[in-house]
């Protein structure tokens, strides 16, 4: 990574000059007030350790980063990092724009109705991107299908589209599509009908929906009809239970498998950049700063491929340093 040792002494010299300036030892009642409004059932820690608390929500794809990432901080600091899968929309709503939480995942930009939002509640949100994912659409392992096109992926997945897999495909099966699919609070239910189905089409509403990505694992796997769609990194750690089916974005397209070398070098078609959204008052606080600081310098690292996921570059570790630093001077 671009950054040096005496870089980051300079960054943290800087940093807690300007939090002493802004009252942040004040700010500290902010942390007890979050720790009463926010959190999950799926934590890193447990409520009772360290002197401060730090609140992540969000994207259920960004969430095994995050959390992660929570542990390894928690390791070396006597702070409690929460972890919360809610999705991408979940948690701008419900828990990041009203002020319930210092950081939210989102595996798509935020968009201007949530900005608004988070605005009117007096946040205002930072974003870094710490990475990049390869959506994968499963079937069964005993599914003869081994690759799709963007406009079969769209009958199988609009409202009023195809019923039967042969109704999408003469040589498919003439049996019932069983979808599997994350709900429409999440950023990779966004991505996918915005890219995939596209502006003229909308998302099937009759499926089985969950947040939870290992339980669409085990319904695609529990059935030879059946196809989903989620993050990489849950591929990869199932995929001995799934079939990951070749994209292909046109017909006179290439078949491409999904994995980390062709989402980094762009010939995977449903690669997506994944973020974090921070507030800005937040960042008032040392420990949040401390956590995002560490969170964006390990983006660059294995930490993300151990996971299953693109990490940053150099140059994108370099620039979200810099605009974190920007952010409290």
């Amino acid at each position: 990574m671009a950054d040096t040792q005496t870089e980051r002494s300079v960054r943290s010299v800087s940093r807690r000059k300007v939090l002493a300036a802004t009252g942040a030892v004040g700010a500290l009642s902010l942390a007890g007030c979050t720790e009463n409004n926010a959190g999950g059932n799926n934590s890193s820690g447990n409520g009772d350790s360290g002197n401060e608390r730090v609140v992540v929500t969000g994207s259920s794809t960004v969430f095994p980063v995050s959390d992660t990432m929570a542990e390894a901080f928690m390791d070396e600091n006597d702070v409690n990092v929460t972890t919360d899968s809610t999705g991408t929309g979940g948690g701008f709503s419900n828990n990041f724009c009203p002020g319930n939480s210092d950081i939210n995942g989102a595996s798509r930009p935020i968009q201007e109705e949530e900005v608004s939002s988070c605005n009117e509640n007096g946040v205002e949100p930072i974003e870094f991107q710490i990475g990049a994912d390869a959506v994968t659409m499963a079937v069964h392992n005993d599914s003869p299908i081994d690759c799709v096109t963007y406009d079969e992926l769209a009958q199988i997945w609009s409202e009023d589209g195809a019923e039967t897999w042969s109704d999408v495909n003469s040589e498919w099966p003439d049996e019932e599509i069983e979808r599997y699919g994350p709900p429409s609070t999440s950023g990779t239910f966004d991505w996918f009908r915005n890219n995939v189905i596209g502006d003229s089409g909308s998302h099937v509403t009759q499926y089985e929906k969950t947040e939870n990505d290992n339980e669409l694992v085990q319904g695609i796997s529990s059935s030879e009809n059946a196809i989903g769609y989620f993050g990489y990194a849950y591929y990869r750690e199932n995929e001995d239970q799934l079939k990951a089916l070749e994209i292909k974005e046109s017909e006179d397209g290439e078949c491409t498998p999904p994995s980390l070398e062709a989402a980094s070098e762009g010939s995977y078609p449903m690669a997506r950049p994944l973020y974090i959204y921070v507030s800005e008052q937040s960042l008032e606080r040392e420990s949040v700063y401390n956590f995002v600081e560490f969170y964006i310098e390990e983006s660059g690292t294995d930490t993300v491929t151990d996971v299953g996921y693109v990490p940053a570059n150099d140059e994108q570790v370099q620039e979200n340093l810099d605009k974190l630093e920007n952010a409290v001077n």
